[in-house]
This record gives structure tokens, C-alpha cells and sequence, in this order.
């Protein structure tokens, strides 16, 4: 017959020959079912933390940009206010010149306004009169052709000062309009800084909260991993003052084989995990089942109960010694179901599972894998 057949048909007898279960006791105060969770909050606060430094990398990764992006944007601004000053010094210097060409333009108007009023004043009689004033010698054509060369010159002039007039005018309305445009480029990048600048604060608040929720889930994990190695060293001690061996068929006979305590899934495996404030390796001796609340947890081994009661960071806990100088650990119980001393047989009810059971196994005080040895 295969040895796993014989060691079932041994387990079955095993159950018979065993002792009965102590009565139920009450269920621990409301503050000790609140410490049973904390095994299923660790993980819990774990996971949060990873996906919290996911999110704070990722906000600050953005509040970089946006900062980035503030700063460029203050350069933007400034680069647009210096371009509208730019603008403003040019109107004005046209201004300026449109004024000076006023005052030459009026000079001009009023030295041809009193050559023309000469002109006018010779009349049809005009040149017998300056024949009549000119003294013997003189050449009254030269006098004539100076006094038109003189009024063809101040046209002249006049012509050129208004043309000149109209050009600055010209200028004028194409620098107004490019100051307009400088208005309109600094009230738009002022408006992308005003925005920058609230998307920078918000992001600010974002990120400072983030590491603030970090560092207080990190601190509850750090604690709470303190709890379980407190727990460990308890079972240190259980295992110094209860050593001696119980009688029966050792456990190890049955490796393998053995019924889970409770019906549910592993959500946490056996082996050491990294500390997320410290990145170290911190140890994680058994197996987080996942069940529902309320469900019984059974005994997987006739032995020894050598603690129950509700232990510091997890709640009520029973601890039992079996044949072959080995112990199992139930831990994070809503309730007890047995006490210490009592003597439990195979699948007996040691107490009722909250919504979820930490589950040890140790072999001469060292943890073992219980999936290794559960089927």
C-alpha cells in the first residue's frame, strides 16, 4: 500500500485515541479582535506603501516638470515684457520725431507764408516797383530769380517735411499696433503663469502629502514587524520552557499530508520580506490565509495546547506542542475555543478565524513551510 495511504489510515486512528476539546471560552475584548488583524494589515499597509512610492515618484516626477516648466515660463514672460518695453521705447522715440518735424514743418510754413505774402505784395506792377527800389547796377533778374529760387526751395522743403510727416505717421500706427500685440503676448504669458503657479502648489500639497502618508504607513509597518518579531521570540521561549516531548506518533510521519486549518487561499507565502523604510530583509515565519470571517480553525495534529490567549499585535492566538518535538501556531483568532493545557485531537476547533489566520509551523524551533507539509 503507498506509504501516503498508511500514513492517512494512521492519522484517521490517531483521531480516535486522542483527547476532546475544552469547552469554548468567551471571545477577547474588542480591542484584542482589533490586534487580530494587524497580521493581514501588514501586508495591507505593504502593498499601500509600494503603491504609494509608485504614486509619489510619479507626483514628483510631474512637480519636477511643472517646475521646469514655471521656470521656463518665467523667462517666457519676461522675454514678452521686454519685447512690449521694446515696442514702447520705439513709439516713443517716433513720437518724439513726428513732434521735431512739427516744429520744423511750422518754421518752414511760416518763412513761405511770408515770401508768398512778398510775392503777393509786388502784385501785377511788381517788377516796376523793384526796378524803382534797386540802386544803379544792380541786376534786378538775379534779384528775381533768388526771390523764386528761395520760394521753390521752401516748397520744396515744405513737401519733403510732410512726406516725412506722413512716413513717421505711418510708422507710429505699425508700432502702436506691435505694442498691442506686446500687450496681448504678456497678458497670455502671465495667464500660463498664473495657471503654472496653481498647478505648482497643487502639485506641492499632492507630493508633501503623499510622503507624509508614506512615512506614517512605514512607521506602522516598521511596528507592526516588531510585533511579529516579538511573536517569534515567544515562540522561542514556549519552545525553552515546554520542550520536552509528547507522547504519540511523531508529526514528521505525516509531512504532506496534514488537512489545512481553515478553508481559504494564502495571500502572504513563507519566507523573509524587505522592509520598506529600511530595505532590509525582515522574517516572516509562516503563512497569511485568507478566510471567511467567522470560520472555524481545526487543530492539524493531536497535541499539547501550550498557549491561548490573545498575544501583543495578534490578537488571540493558540500555540500547540505535537509529537515529534514540533509546534503549530494559530494566530489572529476573533475567538478561543480552547485553553492552555487542554489536550487537542486531530481537526479539533481551536478557535474562530476573523478575516484572516496567520499559520506556523516549527520543526525542533525552526519555521518550516507549512505549505510543505498541508496537501
Amino acid at each position: 500500500m503507498p506509504r501516503r495511504f498508511v500514513a492517512a489510515a494512521l492519522l484517521v486512528t490517531l483521531l480516535g485515541a486522542s483527547g476532546g476539546a475544552v469547552p469554548a471560552q468567551e471571545k477577547a475584548p474588542t480591542r484584542e479582535e482589533e490586534l487580530a488583524r494587524i497580521r493581514a494589515e501588514i501586508d495591507r499597509l505593504h502593498n499601500q506603501i509600494a503603491g504609494l512610492q509608485v504614486r509619489e515618484s510619479g507626483a514628483a516626477g510631474a512637480l519636477e516638470r511643472t517646475g521646469l516648466e514655471f521656470r521656463l515660463q518665467e523667462e517666457r514672460l519676461a522675454e514678452a515684457v521686454a519685447a512690449r518695453g521694446l515696442a514702447e521705447q520705439r513709439v516713443a522715440e517716433v513720437e518724439a520725431e513726428v513732434a521735431r518735424l512739427e516744429e520744423q514743418l511750422a518754421a518752414v510754413r511760416r518763412d513761405l507764408r511770408r515770401r508768398l505774402v512778398g510775392l503777393y505784395r509786388l502784385g501785377r506792377h511788381g517788377y516796376l516797383r523793384l526796378a524803382l527800389v534797386m540802386e544803379p547796377g544792380d541786376d534786378p533778374l538775379a534779384a528775381v530769380r533768388l526771390l523764386r529760387f528761395l520760394v521753390r526751395r521752401d516748397a520744396d522743403a515744405f513737401a519733403r517735411f510732410v512726406a516725412t510727416r506722413e512716413e513717421l505717421a505711418s510708422r507710429r500706427e505699425a508700432l502702436l499696433a506691435e505694442r498691442r500685440e506686446a500687450d496681448a503676448w504678456v497678458a497670455r504669458e502671465e495667464q500660463r503663469r498664473r495657471g503654472l503657479a496653481t498647478a505648482l502648489a497643487r502639485q506641492t500639497t499632492a507630493v508633501e502629502r503623499l510622503v507624509a502618508e508614506r512615512r506614517s504607513l512605514t512607521g506602522r509597518a516598521a511596528e507592526l514587524t516588531n510585533r511579529e518579531q516579538k511573536l517569534a521570540a515567544f515562540i522561542d521561549f514556549l519552545y525553552g520552557t515546554h520542550g520536552g516531548p509528547v507522547s504519540g506518533v511523531p508529526i514528521q510521519d505525516f509531512r504532506g499530508v496534514l488537512d489545512w486549518p481553515v478553508a481559504g487561499r494564502v495571500t502572504v507565502a513563507f519566507g523573509p520580506r524587505r522592509d520598506p523604510r529600511y530595505r532590509t530583509l525582515v522574517p516572516h515565519n509562516g503563512v497569511e490565509i485568507a478566510t471567511a470571517a467567522g470560520a472555524e480553525v481545526h487543530a492539524v495534529y493531536p497535541g499539547k495546547v501550550l498557549f491561548a490567549s490573545p498575544f501583543l499585535g495578534y490578537g488571540p492566538t493558540v500555540v500547540v506542542h505535537h509529537p515529534g518535538r514540533v509546534f503549530t501556531l494559530y494566530a489572529g483568532l476573533a475567538g478561543l475555543s480552547v485553553g492552555r493545557d487542554a489536550m487537542v485531537s486531530l481537526g479539533d476547533v481551536v478557535g474562530s478565524a476573523a478575516d484572516s489566520l496567520y499559520f506556523e509551523i516549527r520543526v525542533e524551533n525552526r519555521p518550516e513551510n507549512p505549505l510543505d507539509w498541508l496537501r
